[in-house]
């Protein structure tokens, strides 16, 4: 009798285990076939998908083409810039110090790096590396952005002229999401091991995850193969544009991967930082990037959008929420052309990792559509809403039109060209110079040359920003020529639209021979 009981116990054991997996293989269907679908809604050129379920990857795929107009197929290991998603590795690595004992989280910056300094000598002596790693240090988001994009300046270049940056809030009161904190926690890697962020993450992650694809640098893309090119949307159309070097920020934002490394990177995270029975990251030390350290509002709208969330937070490189009673762990990245997201859901074991080829808000909503097939809960077109919320959006072309409207036709500049020409000047930045070429006025950005331009007259002593290259991030600009009292070219001011590189944070003055 009781042979035949656990025979009966056995039999429906594995019938509801196949039962389970036949469910969640028909789950994988549903969410692959949505996912090609949102590619081509969104005119999406490539994207890549993984979605890591207890330990095992369940899938991992490419959508679309490499570059739009060609026919060559995104795959699982297709590289795509990650960007921002790299500040997990920075966190992480920093971890695994601090579990070593080589690194304290609440060590002050100026341990290793003596000569950091900030906008203020108290928090300069005070910041320590956990507020490196939480956006509380009082910077403005994304200011000093403008300092290393597109730069030849290095990372230890960029560190120093942060003490330039303007305040934006109180010490460890607000919260200002801020890349040059992470470019200085690389620098603090550096200075705590002697080796590089980049040599350091090869070493402690991609070499033992067997992360091979993935690289740190665009230098490395040819020898690498296989990768996406990056693409801008624009009204008319989505246009291809170059890969841009990040490598004095890469601490910030310069890992390139695919979905194929980057679910090994999730399972790792999803296991407490322990790999097969090699403890990577000490899990009390895991533990502690995904606290919080920073909180910050959920709008109403958000809430609206998604139900079941109450709170915003951000640990050490991570964004916490809570979403109908499960944490979630995740970051979006932003490159030139490519965005990214990475959201796990360590309740039930699940990773999600969408890396695509262009600048469109993709990812968030097709990440939500796969949780909520996992949690069973709200099963809307969460792809369809987000994308008639995303062509309503027009803010950016807006301001551009409310500039253009605003233009003053038929005036002249007060002075003959040669008056504007000279080499200006900024602690916060260095070194713009203006000159003549071929009668019409030329600006050049210190160590920067991929942000040279030609300026137009636009009216009076203001200038349109005519660039030589394609700009991701912005498109329209204007740079105005200050004069003093008496009329004399003193200034530079710009005004280039758009919510990532602010050009009005620089104040540059005229140096006088």
């Amino acid at each position: 009798m009781k042979l035949f009981s656990f025979r009966i116990w056995l039999f429906a054991g594995l019938t509801f285990l196949s039962l389970n997996l036949l469910a969640q293989e028909a789950n994988v269907k549903r969410i692959d076939k949505y996912l090609s679908d949102a590619q081509v809604a969104w005119n999406v050129p490539g994207m890549a998908v993984a979605i890591v379920k207890d330990g095992e990857v369940i899938l991992s795929k490419g959508y679309g083409t490499k570059e739009i107009g060609k026919t060559e197929k995104v795959d699982e290991n297709t590289l795509f810039a990650i960007a921002s998603n790299t500040k997990a590795f920075i966190a992480s690595s920093l971890a695994v110090l601090a579990g070593e004992g080589k690194i304290n989280w609440d060590d002050k910056v100026q341990k290793y790096l003596p000569r950091f300094a900030m906008y203020d000598s108290y928090v300069s002596s005070h910041i320590t590396i956990r507020d490196l790693l939480c956006h509380r240090a009082g910077l403005g988001t994304f200011s000093g952005d403008v300092i290393w994009y597109k730069s030849e300046r290095s990372a230890a270049e960029v560190v120093e002229k942060i003490q330039y940056i303007p305040q934006a809030y109180d010490f460890r009161s607000g919260y200002g999401y801020s890349n040059v904190m992470f470019i200085t926690a690389g620098e603090v890697i550096k200075a705590a091991t002697g080796k590089s962020w980049s040599d350091y993450v090869k070493e402690t992650f991609f070499k033992p995850l067997g992360m091979e694809r993935s690289i740190t640098s665009t230098n490395d893309l040819d020898s690498k193969g296989n990768f996406a090119i990056p693409h801008k949307p624009t009204p008319k159309e989505v246009q291809a544009i170059d890969w841009v070097n990040w490598d004095n920020m890469g601490a910030a934002g310069g890992i390139i991967s695919s979905v194929d490394d980057m679910s090994k990177w999730m399972i790792l995270q999803l296991n407490s930082g322990i790999l097969k029975s090699d403890t990577i990251i000490k899990p009390d030390y895991q533990n502690i990037m995904w606290t919080p350290h920073n909180n910050y509002v959920v709008s109403v709208n958000s809430k609206k959008q998604q139900p079941g969330r109450h709170f915003n937070a951000y640990g050490l490189a991570w964004g916490l929420q809570d979403y109908y009673g499960n944490m979630i762990v995740t970051h979006s990245g932003g490159y030139d052309g490519m965005y990214s997201r990475v959201m796990m859901i360590p309740d039930i074991d699940l990773g999600i990792v969408i890396l695509t080829n262009t600048m469109e808000g993709i990812t968030t909503p097709l990440c939500y559509y796969i949780l909520n097939a996992f949690i069973n809960k709200e099963a809307k077109d969460w792809s369809a809403e987000a994308l008639e919320s995303a062509r309503k959006d027009h803010d950016h072309e807006e301001e551009i039109a409310k500039r253009r409207a605003v233009k003053v036709e038929n005036t002249k500049p007060t002075h003959s060209l040669s008056a504007y020409t000279g080499t200006y000047y900024d602690s916060f930045y260095g070194e713009i110079k203006v000159y003549e070429q071929d009668n019409q006025l030329r600006i050049d950005f210190e160590k920067a040359p991929l942000l040279s331009a030609t300026l137009k007259h636009w009216h009076y002593d203001t200038w349109e920003i005519i660039w030589d290259d394609e700009q991701a991030w912005f498109d329209f600009g204007t740079v105005q020529f200050e004069l003093d009292n008496n009329l004399n070219v003193s200034g530079l001011q710009f005004d280039v639209p758009n919510y990532d590189i602010f050009f009005e944070e620089l104040n540059m003055k005229k140096k006088v021979d």
